[in-house]
């Protein structure tokens, strides 16, 4: 997977996910270029990087995780390949056995930047080549990433047991194996959707990277909705402003206040049916317009 700098993310994908899925996220590896760290375990944000992946898939029928259990932000189902530390495709083998979706999301546990995005693009791709039996991310170099791919179960499930067959078991076997018995489509993301950490070194440049100035903010808000159990997204421009309007035209303590003052009203909207994104953006304007109106009094009386 993609080792390189910061590329300039690809367009954002807006197709919804109209594809029923299950997910399977590998997460049993033995990390030896991290010294046998837990890495699923290993924080990137403030968050493990499996809860990470775990958010790019919310929408799974089932979500199926290949290691030890441990706990995580949504219930998910636990198992283990045979033997433990087989390798990829007897994780794989073992995740798919726990499924029953017709489309399987197979997604490795150490992609810190892997985007809600990805999933739909996955899909769109499968849907979008009939013939194919796995579509499969490329990273920016070209190269295929049989662990951030959508795969049709009754395929899989087919190339694998005759893998099992031929070979006398799964474990430790290269997945190009796998992957050149099937069918393949392919797709591409955010460029950095494919960065994964295997060393010491990638944990470091990712948790250096989502504190660049550009990225920051939208990775402190999804970390406390994951962390809150929170599915809104409110237009983070208007709470901004917000802020400053309150802070400039009022005090500074009055931009936190303020703010909270914005999702308490609208909590109490969604208690009376009528919540979401709008209700938090009616508030802020609400507020906002107060803001001005008490900063425009001030001038006059300046």
């Amino acid at each position: 997977m993609r080792r390189a700098g910061h590329p300039r993310p690809a367009p954002a994908h807006t197709a919804g996910v109209t594809t029923a899925y299950d997910a399977v996220v590998l997460a049993g590896g033995s990390a030896r270029r991290l010294g046998g760290a837990d890495k699923p375990g290993v924080r990137v944000g403030g968050r493990p990087l499996l809860d990470r992946v775990l958010a790019a898939c919310p929408d799974a029928g089932r979500t199926v995780v290949v290691g030890e259990p441990r706990p995580t932000l949504r219930p998910v189902r636990w198992t283990r390949e045979e033997p433990p530390g087989g390798g990829p495709v007897a994780a794989l083998d073992a995740g798919a056995a726990e499924t029953g979706a017709e489309v399987l999301v197979v997604l490795s546990a150490d992609l810190p930047f892997l985007g809600r995005d990805t999933v739909p693009r996955l899909l769109d791709a499968l849907t979008g080549a009939p013939d194919a039996e796995a579509a499969l991310l490329t990273d920016p170099g070209g190269r295929d990433q049989p662990l951030v791919a959508a795969y049709r179960a009754a395929p899989l499930r087919h190339a694998l047991d005759r893998l099992r067959h031929d070979h006398r078991g799964l474990a430790h076997m290269p997945l190009r194996h796998l992957t050149g018995s099937l069918r393949l489509t392919r797709t591409t993301a955010d460029p950095l959707a494919s960065f994964d950490c295997d060393t010491w070194e990638d944990i470091v440049t990712a948790r250096a990277r989502i504190r660049e100035h550009g990225t920051v903010l939208d990775e402190w808000i999804n970390a406390v909705k994951d962390e809150l159990g929170i599915e809104l997204d409110v237009d983070t421009g208007v709470l901004l402003d917000l802020a400053r309007d309150a802070a400039h035209g009022v005090a500074r303590p009055a931009a936190p206040l303020t703010t909270f003052l914005v999702g308490y009203a609208a909590a109490q909207s969604a208690a009376g049916g009528e919540g979401g994104p709008q209700a938090v953006a009616e508030a802020a304007r609400k507020a906002a317009a107060l803001a001005q109106r008490w900063a425009a009094e001030q001038d006059e009386a300046g």
